[in-house]
Order: structure tokens, then C-alpha cells, then sequence
């Protein structure tokens, strides 16, 4: 078994990492730098299995991941403007869970033949699922999910960068199949989930398992639309064009070549990375976020070809802003307060819109710690430095998981 572990954890990261090591047939794995526990399989955590697939290593947020672009602007092109940019940006585009504008997309991803996958549960199921797509099309969520701007450090080339997946259809996608594996029905409300729980298998070539990853892939062709969508949003708003793009996925499973033989590497919140593969991984609001090429050597082989996604945290969102009540909308307990983030944000020169303290920069590792990790295996091509973040308010509501 081909097992590599990047960087320091926690007990229950590694308990929780070796758990899906036993589980199944599985061939191996990586825990990435950025690792931290999550629900069954941890965030950050690669398994690679002979025929089978995770729905629960893929997780809930199904395809979520970054579309990063390098525009024809430059920093001195937009600085005098940057305020009245974030504020369209924040207005413009939807985050947490309403569409503050009305206006439905059509997009070709409707029109895919994979959505007959949910009739294999009833007509309502598929009429459900497809409905809440067509609603959330190129809204961002709320939790870690973002619209940034950045400044190229060697050139001061003006970049953008988005970060969510499939939304309520993704969510409801691994619920359903959660649910069909349980033996419950596709839409039934399942109990409440254990982060210690196994992980939930399917072997690819029954029925279920190929529903499922026709499903999965149908959700990681609506997440791209997604963040298109939302990239060409702001676009206009800047009245740019695109000079280089960075697209990919870092919650899925993916049928690869390794050493010859065929696996299903699932990554949950982990880069693809295979040798010349260009993939964005970012930092928190106020950090740096890199574009990096994988290596084409042996130990980018022993890590499946994965990387981290982005920093890493390091305080829970409850530890860090503290529990909220959802009939007061206020939170009490946390030990982040917003006037530290605040302060933090004006002396990095952020432009912020939205944003909570669970989110802010003292509950992440510095980028450079993870990337540290991982030297040998990529190489760093362009780094970024933020200057506009946009996210969900601070007590915005969101069920569906980031």
C-alpha cells in the first residue's frame, strides 16, 4: 500500500485518515499538509481504492473547488476604483443561501443526458433536484467560499478567483446516495451525521456505483458552469479579459492511470496535481495564494498526484466566532473577535465584503507552512497577493456543507 503523509497533525486527523486506509479495497492514500478533520474521510485526505468510490470521502460539497484567471488589467488600472469594484462585485453576485438578483441562467448543463440518473428514483427526485440546480446556478454559498481579486507580485497583473461547487444539488446528490447505501429512500432526511463514521462504499460496477459517478460527474459539469458563470460576472464588471485560466475540482473521485493500473482516487479538499498540471491553491484573506505546475518525478507518484487546496485550519468556526443562535442571530463564545479580524484586514490593505470571524486569517496556517510541505512535488508558479475578498455575511445561513 503507497501511503505518503505531508506535515503535522492532529491525533484524530491520523485516526481518522488510517480508518479509511482499512476500509475497503483500498490501495493507498495521501493526508496532505493542509489536513484537518472532517466528516468520515479528512479534508485534505486522498484515498485510492481498486473499484470502488466514497460518497462520503467526495463529501457533500461534490466538485467544489477554483477557477482562477489572469486578466489583461494591471493593479494600477484598478486601484483608485477597487472600492466601488468590490462593492458591485458584493452586489452582483449571490452569496449565501438566496439569489439576490432574479435573473435565472440557462446553461447547456441542463440539457445533459446524466440527469436521467435521478428518474432511477422517481420522477419527483429528479424534478427536486434539477429544479434547486437551475435556482442556484452561479450562486457562491456561504462558509469558506469566496469571489477574490488579485495582484500578481512579479507583475502586478490584476487576477480573479472563485471558490464553491454544486451547491444544494451537490448536497442533495450525496445525501441521496447516502441514503440509497443505508438503505433509505433517495430523499429521506437522514440522521445526523458522525465524523467518525466509515466511509459509505460503492463498487463502480453495480448499478449504484455507476449511477453515482454518473451523478458526481454531472455535478462536477454544473460546479464548472458555476464558477464560470460567476468569473465571467466579474469580468464584466472589470471590463477585462481573460489572458490564462486555472480550473479544477479538489472534491471528487477521478478514474486514473498509476503505474499502469486503473484506481479511483478520491481527494476531499485536495488539489489534482499530476505531472504539468496547473492547479490554484489559496491562502486566507490575508495571505498570499499561488498558481503551481505538478512535478514529474517520484515523489509526486508516491502523493497520488495530489496537493494541498488551500491553507489548512486550525480553529474550528465554532471555536473561533462561537455558537450562534439562530433566533437572536448573534453568536457568543467565540475567541476571534471582529475588531481583531477588522484590524488585521485594514493593515493587510484587504477590501473586504462580507466575511466572519470564522473565517478570518488567525484560524488558517500560513500558506507557505503547507506549501513548505510539499516543495517536491510542485513547482510554484505565480504568487498572488489579495486584494478584494467577498464572501457570505458574517451570520449568513447556509445548510448545504463547504
Amino acid at each position: 500500500m503507497k501511503t505518503t503523509i505531508f506535515g503535522q497533525h492532529e491525533e484524530q486527523t491520523l485516526r481518522q485518515f488510517n480508518t479509511c486506509l482499512q476500509t475497503g479495497d483500498v490501495a493507498g492514500g495521501v493526508l496532505c499538509a493542509d489536513g484537518h478533520y472532517g466528516y468520515s474521510q479528512p479534508v485534505g485526505g486522498v484515498i485510492a481504492y481498486h473499484n470502488q468510490v466514497a460518497p462520503s470521502g467526495v463529501g457533500y460539497d461534490i466538485a467544489c473547488g477554483n477557477k482562477a484567471v489572469r486578466t489583461n488589467l494591471y493593479y494600477d488600472d484598478i486601484k483608485e476604483d477597487l472600492a466601488w469594484i468590490m462593492d458591485d462585485v458584493a452586489k452582483r453576485i449571490s452569496f449565501g443561501i438566496g439569489r439576490k438578483n432574479k435573473k435565472k441562467i440557462d446553461h447547456e448543463v441542463f440539457d445533459d443526458a446524466d440527469w436521467a440518473v435521478y428518474k432511477a428514483f422517481g420522477q419527483q427526485e429528479h424534478d427536486i433536484l434539477k429544479k434547486l440546480a437551475y435556482e442556484q446556478l452561479g450562486t457562491v454559498g456561504s462558509g469558506n467560499h469566496f469571489v477574490d481579486l488579485f495582484v500578481e507580485e512579479a507583475t502586478g497583473a490584476v487576477w480573479v478567483a472563485n471558490h464553491f461547487g454544486s451547491r444544494g444539488f451537490g448536497h442533495k446528490t450525496a445525501s441521496g446516495f447516502l441514503n440509497i447505501a443505508a438503505g433509505r429512500s433517495f430523499l429521506d432526511k437522514a440522521p445526523g451525521e458522525r465524523m467518525e463514521q466509515k466511509p459509505t462504499l460503492l463498487h463502480v460496477d453495480t448499478e449504484i456505483g455507476e449511477l453515482y459517478m454518473k451523478a458526481m460527474t454531472l455535478a462536477g459539469r454544473y460546479a464548472y458552469a458555476g464558477r464560470d458563470v460567476v468569473m465571467d460576472e466579474v469580468l464584466d464588471i472589470l471590463g477585462a479579459r481573460t489572458t490564462m485560466e486555472v480550473h479544477n475540482h479538489h472534491n471528487f473521485a477521478w478514474k486514473e492511470q498509476h503505474n499502469g493500473q486503473q484506481y479511483i482516487v478520491v481527494r476531499k479538499g485536495a488539489t489534482p496535481s499530476a505531472p504539468n498540471q496547473l492547479g490554484f491553491i489559496g491562502g486566507s484573506m490575508c495571505d498570499k495564494s499561488v498558481i503551481v505546475r505538478g512535478k514529474d518525478n517520484e515523489q509526486n507518484n508516491n502523493a497520488w498526484h495530489s496537493t494541498v487546496h488551500g491553507a489548512g485550519r486550525i480553529m474550528s468556526r465554532t471555536e473561533a466566532a462561537g455558537k450562534m443562535n439562530w433566533k437572536t442571530r448573534k453568536r457568543t463564545g467565540g475567541k476571534i473577535v471582529p475588531y481583531q479580524m477588522q484590524q488585521a484586514v485594514k493593515e493587510y490593505g484587504i477590501e473586504l465584503r462580507g466575511g466572519g470571524t470564522d473565517e478570518s486569517p488567525f484560524v488558517y496556517r500560513k500558506l507557505q507552512t503547507v506549501l513548505d510541505a510539499h516543495q517536491g512535488t510542485l513547482d510554484i508558479l505565480h504568487t498572488l497577493r489579495p486584494i478584494g475578498v467577498a464572501m457570505a455575511g458574517a451570520n449568513e445561513f447556509d445548510p448545504y456543507k463547504d
